[in-house]
């Protein structure tokens, strides 16, 4: 299991270990209160009361995907107090409704859930709230802050920031620096988050220009052809800012092809496969931003808690926080060995 410990949470702007902070959560009504002075009860990895989870993620269709349900598996078997009621991936938004409704009939005690849309599967999580199963909402967030207890997720526009400052300090002492783009699926809100913060990221350097910019679909044979069309009509930049390690994969095959090698290049999310280039130091690739999949491990962590009424160990109210954003993490040559243990494949 990857450990939790190399891994931050952002909370009303401070950095907090998550190995510090991530050991446990309130329920919505806390039972008592705590003297004076002192800190809620915190779950912690001793045997407590037997909490069920139902888990409703993602049909498992990309590599960060997959990630995300064997993150949770994973960390549900290391509690001896937890069951796991585990639902077959889908991407459909009605299959997902109807899994999620079995798990609510079956009265679990807290639900994780990744929706397929956040809008699109709001009022199933209203219904389990409204009967009394909190919910703790991953990643891809519901219309409503009433549809789940707390969320839990990545930071999609800090990738694009932390990416645009990597490259912005590299690039900083070259006079008319150019960088190239190869976003993910345009149509979704994460891709313009990562770009907006991108973008706002390199207004920092005025002596960077973003020439171009592609956006590919997340699939390794996307990210090849649209690399190839980068590269093709690009002759020379600085830098390359890849949104997804996924179609990086297709995408360093296209830079290969091209033999290109006078640049460097920054992908996302924290595949295993670009750990591992990145590690070797002998290609275009020198870094990648965390999209980290080990929150849904963090979000069955909290589940239990909440399932077990116990509060969070680190700090000083009652209750858990009602977000809890990851932080974006730059993945380089220095720093590689810490994070190879949570790369994805």
């Amino acid at each position: 299991m990857p450990a939790t410990s190399r891994r931050h949470l952002l909370l009303g702007g401070a950095a907090v270990s998550a190995g510090t902070l991530l050991t446990a959560c309130t329920g919505n009504e806390p039972k008592g209160r705590a003297p004076a002075g002192s800190a809620a009860p915190a779950a912690d990895g001793k045997p407590g009361t037997p909490v069920t989870i139902g888990f409703a993620g993602p049909q498992a269709d990309h590599g960060w995907l997959n990630a995300i349900n064997e993150n949770a598996k994973r960390r549900a078997a290391t509690y001896s107090d937890v069951t796991l009621e585990i639902t077959e991936g889908s991407n459909d938004t009605a299959a997902q409704i109807g899994q999620v409704r079995t798990l609510v009939n079956k009265k679990v005690d807290v639900l994780v859930v990744l929706p397929a849309d956040g809008k699109a599967l709001t009022q199933v999580g209203l219904q389990a709230m409204r009967a009394g199963i909190p919910v703790v909402n991953l990643d891809r967030i519901f219309a409503s802050p009433q549809a789940y207890r707390c969320w839990i997720g990545g930071d999609n526009y800090g990738m694009g920031l932390n990416a645009g400052r990597f490259i912005g300090e590299k690039l900083k002492d070259k006079p008319d620096a150019t960088v190239v783009e190869l976003a993910g699926m345009d149509s979704l809100e994460l891709t313009q988050q990562r770009t907006r913060g991108f973008d706002d990221a390199l207004k920092n350097y005025p002596n960077i220009r973003k020439v171009a910019r592609q956006a590919a679909d997340f699939t390794v044979e996307s990210g090849q052809a649209k690399m190839a069309q980068l590269l093709q009509a690009q002759q020379k930049f600085d830098a390359l800012w890849n949104h997804d390690d996924d179609q990086g994969v297709g995408a360093l095959r296209a830079v290969a092809q091209a033999g290109r090698k006078d640049f460097l290049m920054v992908g996302g999310a924290g595949a295993r496969s670009a750990m591992d280039v990145i590690k070797a130091d002998d290609g275009v690739l020198k870094a990648t931003v965390l999209y980290p999949p080990t929150m849904a491990a963090s979000a069955i962590d909290l589940a239990r808690a909440l399932g077990q009424k116990k509060g969070i160990g680190g700090l000083s109210e009652l209750e858990i926080p009602a977000s809890i954003t990851l932080y974006s993490a730059v993945v380089t040559k220095e720093n590689v060995d810490a994070y190879l243990p949570t790369g994805f494949h």
